[in-house]
């Protein structure tokens, strides 16, 4: 499900009932309102919360009401979101490094709420970002959490210090302390300490924790919250605030998110900013959290910053700007069709890709039914071929196409699409690429895909409308010497004549196939 899934359609449905009406009234604003704030509760979002963000929604909203605005229910919609940016904390805020590495990072949380997966995470971001982390396992009380420490520590490409086995023997307080002069040995900048969690807040918990924070003396405590407990997220953060206190929010669990009252309730009542939220089970569904972006995505808005950054982060300028170039000049081949599907499936979940886009939530019966693995059976097919078929499909006979089918598992209807669909993307883009308007295959030209303005009309050639090449080329050829064109004989679909089956003979075929070789 998509990130705030619910409470996004109810709030999205009610600020669609605003549009078409030229003025707002009392009862249109007190409507939304309402309806908003049964979205909210609904979302599990705490109460108080609720009351003071309807509260200013309706007092902005009453204001935008008088004004002469053009259209004031697209002002409501500019409202809710900026209050929503407020509540989810207003600026990013990044994490804060020290001045003399390692820079110490605490965990803390309730168990089950995913720690040991998020410090793993957190490990690999840091790595892109030019980091050398180390993972230390003081979470000695859950049996095998430090095996699974290291497990995820080798996925992330992060050390990890654990000289305790676990399972409720040794001394995390020692662990975590010894932890930072091991990594200032070993010149590690980076030190993420995954503590200990309780079923529920209980004092012994919070002791230990507050004594690995006293040891260590982080530079940042990372409270992880699960989003999915909804009204409990506010006694339990209040819990830690108290008794360890911390310095910034993590939210994980965001892709199954059906109410998401965590993430609306817990930096509001804290004052404590979400640093990074976890939107998925593997390490790369990590990203820094942005109050705006995550309000813009809630009202369906899109979050276009950062699809861009994902794109980034996956496409290599140099190798995109040679396949512009392989665009232009007509020499794309499948090889290179290859290359962007794969650089494509680095930028992560595609579903989640274009659920960034603005309206994504009016295709999600479409994104639901969209299976992922079609990339994967794409690359199958193309890997089955030969270096020369890539280069050149027009070698792949039937014979070529039954073997393909047969390496990669797939059926022979599956390359057929594979190499037709291929030729209408190279088609397309050889048109963007020399600047012309791209087609959709009966369609016509794409809306707004023109550039510089249009294009004078040239005077229509004179010549044969026919969609049927053969015919098209004889009625040509007739207008040109003055004779009148043969009429076809057959009336097949191609216009030609029918073989024994009702096909076209070879000789016919042979002959169309030399005319379009022309």
């Amino acid at each position: 499900m998509a990130t705030f899934g619910t409470l996004s359609d109810r709030l999205t449905q009610s600020l669609a009932n605003l549009r078409g009406k030229g003025r707002l009234s009392a009862a249109d604003v007190d409507g939304t309102v309402r309806e908003i704030r049964r979205a909210l509760l609904e979302a599990d979002v705490n109460l108080d919360v609720v009351k003071q963000f309807t509260g200013k929604v309706r007092e902005r909203a009453l204001e935008a009401s008088q004004s002469q605005a053009l259209n004031p229910a697209q002002q409501v919609v500019q409202i809710v979101n900026e209050e929503l940016v407020g509540i989810l904390g207003g600026q990013q805020r990044r994490l804060e490094f020290a001045k003399q590495p390692p820079t110490v990072i605490m965990l803390a949380g309730l168990q089950g709420a995913g720690k040991t997966t998020l410090a793993g995470k957190l490990a690999k971001w840091l790595v892109k970002e030019g980091h050398t982390p180390l993972l230390v396992a003081a979470d000695l009380q859950r049996p095998n959490a430090v095996t699974q420490l290291e497990i995820v520590g080798e996925q992330a490409g992060a050390n990890v210090y654990a000289p305790e086995p676990g399972n409720g023997k040794g001394n995390p307080v020692r662990v975590a302390k010894d932890s930072i002069k091991f990594a200032r040995d070993k010149q590690y900048d980076v030190v993420i300490v995954d503590t200990a969690g309780r079923l529920g807040v209980d004092a012994e918990m919070m002791k230990q924790a507050a004594d690995i924070r006293k040891a260590v003396d982080p530079d940042e405590v990372l409270f992880v919250i699960d989003s999915l407990i909804g009204q409990d997220a506010v006694a339990t953060a209040k819990a830690f605030q108290d008794g360890v206190d911390f310095t910034g929010v993590v939210l994980t669990k965001l892709d199954g998110d059906s109410r998401g009252g965590a993430a609306l309730s817990v930096a509001q009542v804290t004052g404590r900013p979400i640093l990074f939220a976890s939107v998925g089970e593997s390490l790369d569904d990590f990203e820094p959290f942005h109050p705006d972006r995550m309000a813009s995505r809630i009202l369906d808005l899109g979050d276009i910053l950062t699809l861009i950054e994902q794109a980034q982060g996956a496409f290599d300028e140099e190798e995109a700007r040679k396949v512009a170039e392989k665009f232009a000049t007509d020499t794309f081949t499948l090889d290179d069709f290859l290359k962007q599907m794969q650089q494509l499936r680095n930028m992560g979940s595609l579903k989640k890709m274009i659920g960034m886009l603005p309206g994504a939530k009016g295709m999600r019966d479409q994104l639901d039914n969209f299976d992922e693995r079609e990339i994967v059976r794409t690359e199958a097919i193309i890997q089955s071929m030969t270096k020369a078929e890539r280069v050149n499909p027009k070698l792949l006979n039937g014979s070529r196409r039954l073997r393909i089918a047969r390496g990669s598992g797939m059926t022979v209807t599956d390359v057929n699409q594979l190499v037709q669909r291929f030729e209408q993307a190279a088609k397309m883009m050889k048109t963007v690429a020399r600047g012309g308007v791209p087609q959709m295959p009966g369609m016509g030209p794409m809306p707004g895909a023109g550039f510089g303005g249009r294009k004078k009309q040239q005077p229509k050639k004179a010549g044969s409308r026919s969609g049927n090449p053969a015919k098209r080329a004889a009625e040509n050829a007739a207008r040109a010497s003055g004779a009148p064109a043969a009429a076809s004989a057959g009336g097949s679909g191609f216009g030609l004549g029918k073989g024994a089956a009702g096909a076209p003979t070879e000789d016919e075929l042979a002959a169309l196939q030399k005319m379009l070789g022309r």
